[in-house]
């Protein structure tokens, strides 16, 4: 029920412009979306800089159904990789095909990603494609692995989910490849033939497929804001002789800072996901939607931080 509420106010536009207009909304939001504009995000990847934690920017929006809202976005993305790169900041970017085009056209997506990954590696920086539903997961996986990273090289990384019961063998595919991957949990409302349904399966796949790609994969990132296995990382990297430099740590804008700055203290790397885009509404619904347990796990982490300042 409250998710079908969830979903239903991430789909009302009145809402939403109503919402945007409200100061009270725009500061709960800002907690969690760096601003609309591409100024408010680099000024929240400064601040972050400053404290020694890299970024990954996401401009939101996602399964645009119009050629030139594709085009708008891979613009912005083109935009924001030249001041990445003007002002030297420690930050890459992360895309999601359907912003790019997918659901519209194909060779439209390609051609987006190719400017887009092809000036990252310009600047030598990095792209992360995002993932999104498990019915991308195999179209995504396909134009990861037969199109970009044959282009592209290291220069573009892909997502992958532990929620999904595929991903062990697809962490497997990736470290053949020596591709980049960010290990997340996955928050999509999927089948159970398709995803693990117990939070309890989720998590074990998440340290089994993390274990490997510790040992064997290509600078992972450990995407979890969850202790129990942050810490499980670190004792497994430390017993297997693995350096921190090795992968990094990967957490949301917003959520648990007190963790971050504690980890980045004790030498870890540490990469902060900072969406930002005039989307931020239907984000924060579709999140919730996603997983409503996320009110009291957002609450909890605020008072967490509020309670142990760094």
């Amino acid at each position: 029920m409250l998710r079908a509420v969830f979903l239903w106010l991430s789909e009302q536009p009145r809402i939403f412009r109503f919402v945007r207009k409200n100061q009270l909304a725009r500061k709960l939001a800002s907690r969690f979306v760096a601003g609309e504009t591409i100024d408010e995000a680099m000024a929240a990847v400064r601040e972050l800089n400053a404290s020694n934690l890299s970024a990954s920017l996401d401009l939101l929006g996602e399964s645009v159904q119009h050629a030139e809202e594709a085009h708008r976005a891979c613009r912005t993305y083109l935009d924001l990789l030249d001041r990445i790169h003007g002002e030297k900041a420690n930050a890459n970017v992360s895309v999601k095909l359907t912003q790019m085009g997918l659901d519209i056209d194909e060779p439209l997506c390609l051609g987006n990603m190719r400017a887009i990954i092809g000036k990252a590696k310009q600047y030598d920086s990095f792209v992360r494609i995002d993932m999104e539903q498990s019915t991308y997961t195999a179209k995504t996986l396909r134009l990861f692995t037969d199109v970009f990273y044959p282009e592209f090289g290291n220069a573009v990384g892909v997502v992958l989910q532990s929620y999904l019961r595929r991903t062990m063998a697809d962490v497997d595919a990736m470290i053949a490849l020596g591709a980049r991957v960010r290990l997340c949990k996955g928050a999509y409302q999927e089948p159970e033939d398709v995803a693990f349904p117990d939070k309890s399966d989720v998590d074990a796949n998440y340290i089994a497929c993390m274990e490997r790609l510790l040992e064997r994969g290509n600078y992972p990132g450990i995407a979890t804001h969850d202790v129990a296995i942050v810490d499980h990382a670190k004792a497994f990297a430390k017993t297997h002789g693995i350096s921190p430099q090795r992968f990094e740590f990967q957490m949301l804008y917003g959520v648990r800072r007190d963790l971050q700055y504690r980890l980045r203290r004790e030498g870890h790397n540490l990469r902060v996901y900072v969406p930002f885009g005039t989307h931020w509404y239907p984000y924060l619904m579709r999140r919730l939607a996603e997983r409503p347990a996320n009110i009291a796990f957002i609450t909890t982490n605020i008072l967490k931080e509020w309670t142990t300042r760094r």
